[in-house]
């Protein structure tokens, strides 16, 4: 049976018990601040979890792209290594909201697997989780009464809290669990060991494949339980693993998930990849098939984390894609000899075996295929970086050796080692495994103590202790009407403290209904008051988390009030800038298709009250004469007065099939909102200008590379314009006055370039006649060191001038070792000259004379062996340095 047979049935199945089929949320989730990926299959349906929003259906069935590498979920460093965990993965999942629950769920599971799948009974186990009397949740006796009747009693195993007792997080709705596993072994090897044994116990082929989830219990902040209102069901089933079930493999890889991708990589890199099943396989054919599963593996990750909206970066979400990514890169560069990009060639089998069900994968290919394509060029620059670092570090400890006359071990030190690792993302397995093929070994207990010293500073940086939600208004749902209000009379439904080391206290407000826009869509949360006699809190921000609108603020009123009634007020100043940036942002997007073509995709945007920036998909930079004619366009719109046309709670596919722009990694509920100025459509919840003229003006003040493939353009609106052009007028003035008031300002400054650059042309001719006067002087100071020409001298030169005269010296025999220090402008810099047969005889290296002795000015630099620079800011090291030079020969 092919995989999309196998998604497909699972689906068809669920949907004939009457549940309904919902397409995967993105896997990069942007409303969830205690998640950054969509990790499982409940993600996406925690707020109906929570009771804080009602479900479409009380049953649903859907597949999720599922991403695990941060957090409590992280299988990063165990995929390659073993046939079954991977980075990103399908999670196949049907829900009961408040409906059925243990009998049907387990019911379901079993017929399905037994009987629509055909997986031999024999070769299951199911659990059944044992209880926790220090918590006071009894042994699931009703599930273990339910498998009895549907499985013999040797085959049920009992699980504890951390293999049966299932928890979204450290707060939230939780409960005990009820796994199903398969047994893929051979007939000799059942008949020797029984599977129960090997259930949990990382088998490769005694996995895992459903986990039935009975949520009943809601874990307070204080680690107590208490019982949800209503019991629901959530289960999830591992695609890729069912897959190798039903295929009859005995790894994920062997199946026609991995198989198209694998054949790719063997293609590009002309070696072989060995199924699992072969009974010997070399350490080399190891080291082999480790790199081509991570790398079928990690493109997967990448490749659909892109189409959802996130590009790899140095933050957040970004730099865990850039470290999957990197992680490939390094397995291909090390193991499989690919210097050059190549994983990007893998997209187009993915976009042909998947594009099908998750059509944003097609849709965006040639995009995907050109940001991977990027950051694996960008890498391997890395790599040949960190390799000459890596090679200067190993020729100083050559140089220490020898300096010192002693027998020292050669080391790389554990602070050098995470430098490189953390500086340059120079991967430690890498370091270490070039070091060892040289004789040097790695202080991996120092590197290992660099990183836990990161990883405390980091976590003591964004430590949060989140309290209970006190609930004053139960039941309450709380509704928005800031797009008609920016005032309203509220009440509090609940509250809750929050203790973060970056924002201090901070209390979290939920109001009965609310005109406060929280953050979404590129837009900043309101700001503004809640007012009652004459008192008031500052609402600092408002967000949105499960479907609740959180108002920020860092005091409350007092609890005597707290059940009264408020005036919430909306900082109006605040929010119609926000809107004007709102409004133009739209205008602009469709100026850019317009003038750049319909490749062009909103990949990102904020909009605040002071500036809008926009991430685009285009692929050159953007030229002066477009940016003028999309400033043009948008101001042509809002000179037309263009009436905004809201369409609330309409049918997604009507404002689809009336044109409406809808985002790649966004998430759409069945009804939308749909935003007209003229010819622009898009799905957007923001606030917007009620008509285009109120935003005035529209100005381009920067256009930019963010990404490979993706430019960014940041603009204002309205008072900003009017500064920004107050601003221009002002310095035009001053540089008129500066200039004394020519007639003709711009012939003015065109002189004085020219004048400059003649004056500069003169300096060089007198610097470089210097030099040479200085090249006789100097080469009578040469002195001999173990049959060395040597000289360390400070000069008065600027570096360019030290240069020259290095070079002047350089060309008076082959037997020079000079090092000159400059102090032009009061910024010391050192220049190394090593004749060419020197550094090929004596092992000298200038790029690690300069390194070395740049430390002693606070600074650094390289080159090439014969010639290199350091720059720096202390200027009285310059004396010591020189002194420390001769050294290198002695």
């Amino acid at each position: 049976m092919k995989s999309q047979d196998i998604r497909k049935q699972f689906l068809q199945f669920f949907e004939s018990k009457g549940h309904l089929i919902v397409p995967s949320a993105p896997i990069v989730l942007k409303d969830d601040p205690t998640l950054m990926f969509n990790n499982s299959g409940m993600a996406q349906f925690k707020e109906y979890f929570l009771g804080n929003a009602e479900p479409k259906s009380k049953r649903i069935a859907d597949t999720q792209k599922c991403l695990r590498v941060s957090g409590k979920h992280n299988d990063l460093e165990d995929v390659g290594f073993d046939t079954y965990h991977h980075t990103m993965f399908e999670m196949l999942g049907n829900w009961s909201f408040g409906d059925y629950f243990k009998k049907d769920a387990i019911n379901w599971a079993w017929e399905l697997l037994t009987e629509v799948y055909k997986i031999p009974k024999e070769n299951l186990y199911v659990s059944v989780f044992e209880g926790n009397p220090e918590e006071n949740v009894p042994f699931d006796q009703e599930a273990w009464d339910i498998w009895k009747e549907l499985i013999d009693e040797d085959r049920i195993i009992l699980g504890n809290k951390k293999d049966n007792f299932w928890e979204m997080g450290d707060q939230g709705p939780c409960g005990p669990c009820s796994e199903i596993h398969v047994d893929l072994r051979s007939e000799e090897e059942k008949a020797t060991v029984s599977g129960k044994s090997l259930v949990n116990n990382d088998h490769p082929q005694v996995v895992e494949i459903w986990n039935n989830v009975f949520m009943e219990f809601n874990r307070k902040a204080d680690g107590s339980l208490e019982k949800l209102p209503a019991q629901h069901v959530d289960t999830g089933m591992g695609f890729e693993r069912l897959c190798m079930a039903l295929q009859g493999k005995t790894s994920n890889y062997d199946t026609d998930v991995f198989s198209p991708l694998i054949e790719k990589v063997e293609q590009l890199t002309s070696l072989k990849y060995t199924s699992n099943e072969v009974a010997t396989i070399s350490e080399e054919q190891n080291k082999t098939n480790i790199a081509i599963r991570v790398i079928v593996d990690h493109v997967r990750a990448v490749a659909f984390a892109i189409a959802d909206g996130q590009l790899p970066s140095n933050t957040g979400a970004g730099y865990v894609i850039r470290r999957i990514l990197r992680r490939a890169v390094r397995y291909g560069f090390t193991f499989l000899n690919k210097k050059e990009p190549f994983i990007y060639e893998l997209v187009a089998v993915l976009s042909n075996q998947m594009g099908e069900f998750f059509p944003e994968i097609k849709i965006q290919k040639q995009f995907i295929e050109n940001v991977i394509k990027e950051e694996e060029q960008s890498f391997l620059r890395t790599i040949a970086a960190g390799l000459l670092i890596l090679e200067s570090l190993m020729q100083e400890v050559k140089i220490y050796q020898e300096l010192s006359d002693k027998n020292v071990k050669p080391i790389i030190s554990g602070k050098n080692a995470f430098d490189l690792y953390d500086t340059y993302g120079f991967p430690i397995d890498l370091t270490e495994l070039i070091a060892k093929e040289k004789g040097f070994e790695i202080d991996l207990a120092g590197f290992y103590s660099e990183m836990q010293k990161q990883k405390t500073r980091s976590r003591a940086a964004s430590e949060v202790s989140t309290e209970d939600w006190s609930v004053l208004i139960p039941g309450n749902v709380e509704t928005f009407v800031g797009y008609d209000k920016t005032e309203n009379e509220v009440k509090i439904t609940r509250i809750r403290k929050v203790n973060s080391k970056k924002d201090g206290i901070l209390y979290q407000i939920v109001l009965d209904n609310t005109p406060f826009y929280p953050e979404g869509g590129g837009q900043v949360g309101d700001t503004g008051i809640l007012e009652w006699d004459s008192q008031s809190v500052l609402i600092l921000d408002t967000k949105k988390e499960n479907n609740l609108i959180m108002h920020l603020t860092h005091s409350l009123p007092d609890e005597d009030d707290l059940k009264g009634t408020f005036k919430a007020k909306v900082n109006e100043v605040a929010r119609l800038k926000s809107s004007k940036n709102h409004s133009a942002t739209h205008l602009m997007h469709l100026a850019l298709r317009t003038i750049l073509g319909k490749h062009v995709e909103q990949k990102g945007s904020l909009v605040n009250p002071n500036y809008l920036r926009f991430d685009f998909s285009h692929f050159s930079k953007v030229s002066d004469e477009e940016i003028k004619q999309v400033e043009d366009f948008v101001n042509q719109r809002i000179e037309e007065q263009l009436q905004l046309v809201e369409h609330r709670n309409i049918p997604i596919q009507q404002a689809m099939e009336q044109g409406a722009m809808a985002l790649f990694g966004e998430k759409y509920g069945d009804s939308v909102r749909m935003i007209e100025f003229g010819d622009s459509k898009e799905l957007c919840g923001g606030i917007h200008v009620k008509n285009t003229a109120d935003i005035w003006h529209f100005k381009i003040i920067s256009e930019g590379a963010v990404a490979a493939g993706i430019r960014r353009i940041e603009a204002i609106t309205g008072d900003a314009v009017k500064d920004f052009y107050k601003n221009q007028e002002n310095t035009l003035v001053e540089l008129k006055e500066m200039l004394k008031n020519p007639q003709d300002i711009l012939k003015s400054v065109v002189s004085l370039q020219d004048d400059n650059a003649k004056l500069k042309k003169q300096i060089e001719q007198l610097l470089r006649e210097k030099a040479k006067n200085l090249k006789g002087e100097l080469a009578s100071e040469l002195q001999e060191v173990n049959g060395i020409k040597f000289l360390a001298k400070q000069v008065d030169l600027n570096p360019e001038g030290a240069k020259d005269l290095a070079y002047e010296l350089g060309n008076l025999g082959n037997n020079l070792f000079l090092v000159l220090a400059t102090a032009d402008e009061n910024k010391p810099m050192l220049t190394c000259y090593i004749s060419k047969e020197l550094v090929a005889s004596h092992n000298l290296n200038a790029g690690q004379v300069v390194r070395e002795l740049g430390k002693y000015i606070q600074g650094g630099g390289g080159g090439q062996p014969f010639f290199a620079t350091a720059g720096g800011k202390n200027v009285d090291g310059i004396k010591e340095a020189l002194a420390k030079a001769v050294e290198f020969i002695k």
